[in-house]
Parts: structure tokens; C-alpha cells; sequence
């Protein structure tokens, strides 16, 4: 469903790129504003925006300072941070402060696209790479096959199994038949991988796996 969107980055060329693939892609209407101040005050003015992103390091930031004070104008629409330095700390903070997710400027277009979709239905998302552990180096492309790897690490072979039906958007008694299993064993693999995972629900754990290129 299109939303719309307030994108505060300072950086022209990535909120052209990013602007003109989510408008041809998802549809959605995107405010653009080089830094926070501009931001703020659009927030205020303006009706209510789905989803507010905020790039960690333009103008006006002043660390997550800034995004306590776009929480506080945001009436509980969700407020994330894009950022080109990608570490699991300052994830964990800014999710911490009340952030709807975390996003690295590493992430591909259809990624981005995906995680703007989660967030917008009042979920939570940061990319498997920092769920995994380490920071992603600036500008790195996504390395697909060492994510997949990574995931894969910290799950039984059963559960990888299991992670993958649930990617394909497969039920239950869908994995159980495919897998051999009887449901009442996936559900207590799906229950496991939530906990694993650090996720609350299917949708969130099958988009972590598609992160991982596990579908």
C-alpha cells in the first residue's frame, strides 16, 4: 500500500536514486529534506507522515539526539535511521530510544523497499548483517552468500529447513508435508527460530531469511 513518506538526508544523489524507485516501485509519495531542522519543521506543519527517515549523520543531527526530537513530534508514527556507518551498537541504541528500525545506505533498492514496507505496518527491522554481528563496511555491496552463511551458523539444519518454507510464505502444514514433519515439530522449530532470530512473528523471521537470500 502506498504511504507517505519523509526521507531527511543530506546526501542528493542517494534521495534522487531512492526517491524515484520507491515512487516507481511501491507507489509511495516521498518528502525530501537536506536536514533536520527542515525536517522538524515539516513534521509539524505538514499532515502526518507514514514513515519518517532520518540519515544519521546530516546537519543537524547531533547523534541520536536528533532522533529523540523527531520522536517526540511524531505522535507515534514510526521514526527509522539510514546510515552509512552500520554497527550493531548503534543500532541497538537507536531501537532502544523508540526507532521503528535501522537501515544501512549498503542495503539494495528492493531491500530497502521491503524493510520501508515492514516498518510501515508497525514492525520493527534491522538487516540480518547486523543481527549477525559487526558492522557492514561503508558502501559495501550486500554479500549475499557470507549473510546466508552467517544466518545459517546459528541454526540447526532442521531450522534452516523450516526458515526457508516460511520465506516461501508457506503455512505450517505446508513445511510439515514438504519436511516430512508432523506440524505440531514445526511449530516448536518456529517457535525456536523467533527466539534465535530475535523476532516476534513469521513475517519478520521469513524476512530476515529473504535478507540472507534463504528463500
Amino acid at each position: 500500500m502506498p504511504m507517505r513518506l519523509l526521507l531527511a538526508d543530506d546526501h542528493e544523489l542517494l534521495t534522487d536514486a531512492l526517491t524515484a524507485y520507491l515512487v516507481r516501485e511501491s507507489g509511495h509519495e516521498v518528502v525530501c529534506t537536506p536536514d533536520l531542522d527542515e525536517a522538524l519543521q515539516r513534521m509539524a506543519e505538514e499532515p502526518p507522515f507514514d514513515l519518517i527517515l532520518l540519515d544519521y549523520h546530516m546537519p543537524g543531527m547531533d547523534g541520536l539526539d536528533g532522533l529523540r526530537r523527531a520522536l517526540e513530534l511524531a505522535d507515534g508514527h514510526p521514526v527509522a535511521i539510514i546510515s552509512g556507518t552500520a554497527s550493531r551498537s548503534l543500532a541497538e541504541a537507536a531501537l532502544a530510544m523508540g526507532a521503528a528500525g535501522f537501515l544501512p545506505k549498503s542495503m539494495p533498492g528492493k531491500s530497502l523497499a521491503h524493510a520501508i514496507a515492514f516498518m510501515g505496518l508497525g514492525e520493527r527491522f534491522v538487516p540480518v548483517d547486523i543481527l549477525t554481528g559487526g558492522p557492514c563496511p561503508p558502501g559495501a555491496p550486500p554479500a549475499t552468500a557470507d549473510r546466508a552463511q552467517a544466518l545459517a551458523a546459528r541454526l540447526t539444519r532442521r531450522e534452516s529447513d523450516v526458515l526457508r518454507g516460511l520465506c516461501q510464505g508457506q503455512s505450517n502444514k505446508e513445511i510439515a508435508r514438504s519436511l516430512s514433519l508432523s506440524e505440531a515439530t514445526v511449530k516448536l522449530h518456529v517457535k525456536t527460530l523467533y527466539r534465535r532470530l530475535g523476532v516476534n512473528n513469521r513475517t519478520q523471521a521469513a524476512l530476515l531469511g529473504r535478507q540472507a537470500g534463504m528463500d
